[in-house]
C-alpha cells in the first residue's frame, strides 16, 4: 500500500510486468470525485472535481487524460498529460488513449461480485466496450499493488493485534466485575467504555465494537438501541472489535466470553465447531503455502465452511469466512468467500486478511472467533499472538 505507486518509475516498471504476465494491454484507472479509491491512493490525488484517466500501457510511458481546469490536482503526476474540456473531446481523446488496445485492466467486478472492487460506472464501462475494448477484472492487480502490506504495516498491526486483544480480554473482566459488585453494565456502555480504550491506546482510525449478549448476538452485525440489553450472570457474551493507527492496518478480533463458571453442552457444541473451523482454515493455509501451491479466497472458505456444515451448523454460517484487510477494515484484496461471493483472486505474498466463521441462531445464540492473517515469506501470519482456545469463564460459580 505505498502511496502515489504509479508516479514512480519502478512502480510503473512492477505493474507493466504484471500486465505482460496476464497478458494485459494496459491497466486503465478512472477517477471521478474520490469515487475510485484505489486509482486514488495508486495515483496520489487529492481533491478532483472532473473525470480523469489514466493509462498504463504493459509498455512505453503512461499516460494521464485529465480535464483542463484539473492541471493543479495533478502537477505531482511526472508522466505524459492530455487535457480535454469538453464532454464530445473527452470521448475523442479516450478513443485515442486506448486505440490499439483489446484488453485493458479495470476496476470493475463481473456481476458486481466483489463490491470493493467495483468502481467503475456502467455508463464509463459501456464507453468503453463501445471503443472495442474489453474490460477485465484488475482485481490481482489490486491485490499485488494496493492492498500489499507494508513492512510498517505489518509491524504496526502486530502491536495494534496486542492491544486490541488486551482490550477485549479488559472488557470481560470489567463485566464480570460489575455482575460481582451488583451493578451490571449494559451492552451500550461496554461498548463506549471499549471505544475510549482503544483510541486512548492509539488506535484513533475508526475504533468500534460489537458487544451483544446471547440472542443479540445471532445479529451478526448487532447494534445496541441507546443502552442495550443488561450483562447479567449467566449470559454468552460476544466481543468484536476493531481499530488501526494512523495510516496504518487494522485489527480486528471477536471473543467470547460467559458470565459465569461452566458452559452448557449445546454451546460448547457450537464453539468447538467454530473455533475448528477457524483453526482449519489457518491448517488449510499452512498447507498450501508449505506445498509451495497456489492458494485463493473461496478455497479458504469451503475449508472452514465445510466444518461447520459437518457438524450440523451449515445453514447458521450466512456469511463469507474472511474479509480482505488493508488500510481499509474491509480492503480491497481477496476475501475468503465462496457464499456471498465466488472470490476466486489469488492470495498474494504481503495481503492480509480476517478468518472469522461464525454460527447464528435467530433469537437464540450468535458463536464467532475472529483472527487476523498476513500471507507473509514465510506463510500465514496469525494475530494475536496468543488466540482463543476455549470461551472465557468469567465467574466462579453461577449462584
Amino acid at each position: 500500500m505505498s502511496t502515489a505507486l504509479l508516479c514512480t518509475a519502478d512502480g510503473v516498471t512492477r505493474v507493466q510486468g504484471a500486465l505482460r504476465d496476464q497478458e494485459l494491454d494496459g491497466w486503465l484507472l478512472y477517477e471521478f470525485h474520490g469515487l475510485n479509491p484505489i486509482a486514488v491512493r495508486l495515483l496520489g490525488l487529492g481533491k478532483t472535481t472532473r473525470r480523469g484517466y489514466v493509462l498504463i500501457p504493459d509498455e512505453g510511458e503512461p499516460i494521464a487524460l485529465i480535464h483542463a481546469i484539473e492541471a493543479s490536482s495533478w502537477r505531482h503526476w511526472p508522466h505524459a498529460v492530455r487535457t480535454y474540456s469538453g464532454w464530445k473531446d473527452m470521448e475523442e481523446q479516450l478513443g485515442a488513449l486506448v486505440e490499439g488496445k483489446t484488453r485493458l485492466a479495470m476496476e470493475v467486478s463481473p456481476g458486481a461480485a466483489v463490491p470493493t472492487l467495483d468502481y467503475v460506472p456502467a455508463g464509463i464501462a459501456g464507453v468503453i466496450l463501445n471503443l472495442g475494448v474489453e474490460a477485465t477484472s484488475s482485481g490481482d492487480l489490486v491485490s499485488r499493488f494496493h492492498s500489499v502490506w507494508t513492512a510498517e504495516q505489518r509491524e504496526r498491526h502486530g502491536e495494534a493485534a496486542e492491544i486490541v486483544a488486551s482490550v477485549a480480554k479488559r472488557a470481560f473482566e470489567r463485566a464480570a466485575d460489575a455482575v460481582r459488585d451488583d451493578e451490571p453494565t449494559s451492552e451500550g456502555a461496554l461498548s463506549d467504555w471499549i471505544r475510549v480504550e482503544l483510541t486512548g491506546a492509539g488506535l484513533v482510525v475508526k475504533p468500534d465494537c460489537i458487544v451483544a449478549i446471547g440472542p443479540r448476538a445471532a445479529d451478526s452485525h448487532y447494534a445496541p438501541v441507546g443502552a442495550g440489553e443488561t450483562i447479567n450472570r449467566g449470559d454468552l457474551l460476544l466481543i468484536d472489535l476493531w481499530g488501526a493507527f494512523e495510516g496504518m492496518v487494522f485489527a480486528d478480533q471477536t471473543w467470547m466470553g460467559f458470565l459465569g463458571s461452566e458452559v452448557d453442552a449445546r454451546t460448547q457444541e457450537i464453539w468447538e465447531a467454530v473455533r475448528d473451523a477457524r483453526d482449519a482454515a489457518v491448517a488449510f493455509l499452512r498447507g498450501r503455502f508449505d506445498a509451495g501451491e497456489d492458494v485463493r479466497g473461496f478455497e479458504v472458505d469451503d475449508v472452514s465452511r465445510d466444518v461447520i456444515s459437518e457438524r450440523g451448523y451449515g445453514s447458521y454460517f450466512v456469511h463469507r469466512t474472511g474479509h480482505s484487510m488493508d488500510i481499509d477494515l474491509h480492503g480491497s484484496g481477496p476475501n475468503l468467500d465462496n457464499l456471498e461471493t465466488r472470490d476466486d483472486r489469488l492470495i498474494v505474498p504481503g495481503v492480509g486478511f480476517s478468518v472469522e466463521p461464525g454460527i447464528y441462531l435467530a433469537d437464540d445464540i450468535g458463536v464467532r472467533s475472529e483472527i487476523n492473517v498476513h500471507w507473509g515469506s514465510n506463510g500465514p501470519e496469525v494475530t494475536p499472538s496468543e488466540i482463543q482456545r476455549e470461551i472465557f469463564l468469567l465467574l466462579e460459580e453461577d449462584g
